[in-house]
């Protein structure tokens, strides 16, 4: 139990950050708190559930830490990366839906194989190609959005500011060379639970 306790405040400790900068999305960038529709309140919400999830996540177990990602917004659990076994992904989805005040999940682990450099240097090329095909559509606001492609299927969270801003997204993610499929999980501004004063 004491070790249970310690393990829970390093976590806390290294999981707190400056959140007046910038809060980090699933795969190392996210959305600028400066360009972030959701009210103050809802990104404290939103950051308290994660680091709550992430916790319990590394008290199951440490490898964790490593292996899974996860992102909230606005009440939305969005979970990302790699397990051993269909049985640990059940578990962190139900880990996940047992979350104070979580709205839905989203559960995108996929179980581990074999590493395959040819097809990992494909997803990086399409998320590359992506990211800069949306940081110059004017209006498209990249930063608002995260992006990960694994075996060329393209996953990309985030919130858009209008529906026309959403299908664009979608329509440069389709235009990329390759692509087997792309699942989104946009959330637009109107459907947020408290919009941004």
């Amino acid at each position: 139990m004491k070790n249970k306790l310690l393990i829970f405040l390093f976590i806390s400790l290294i999981l707190t950050g400056c959140a007046g900068v910038a809060s980090k999305g699933i795969f190392g960038t996210g959305v600028s708190v400066a360009f972030d529709p959701r009210s103050v309140g809802t990104q404290v919400d939103d950051s308290i559930m994660q680091k709550n999830l992430s916790a319990r996540m590394l008290m199951m177990d440490k490898k964790y830490l490593l292996s899974v990602k996860t992102k909230v917004l606005d009440g939305r659990i969005f979970i990302t990366g790699k397990v051993d076994n269909p049985e640990e992904k059940l578990k962190l989805t139900k880990l996940a839906w047992e979350t104070n005040g979580v709205r839905s999940v989203r559960n995108d682990i996929k179980i581990k194989e074999d590493f395959n450099f040819k097809q990992s240097a494909k997803d990086i090329l399409i998320s590359s190609q992506l990211k800069t095909a949306m940081i110059f559509n004017k209006n498209i606001k990249a930063i608002n959005y995260q992006i990960d492609t694994y075996k060329k299927k393209i996953y990309i969270y985030g919130i858009a500011l209008t529906l026309d801003e959403k299908n664009l997204v979608i329509n440069e993610a389709k235009e990329i060379l390759d692509v087997a499929d792309v699942i989104t999980s946009i959330i637009l501004v109107d459907d947020l639970r408290i919009q941004k004063d």
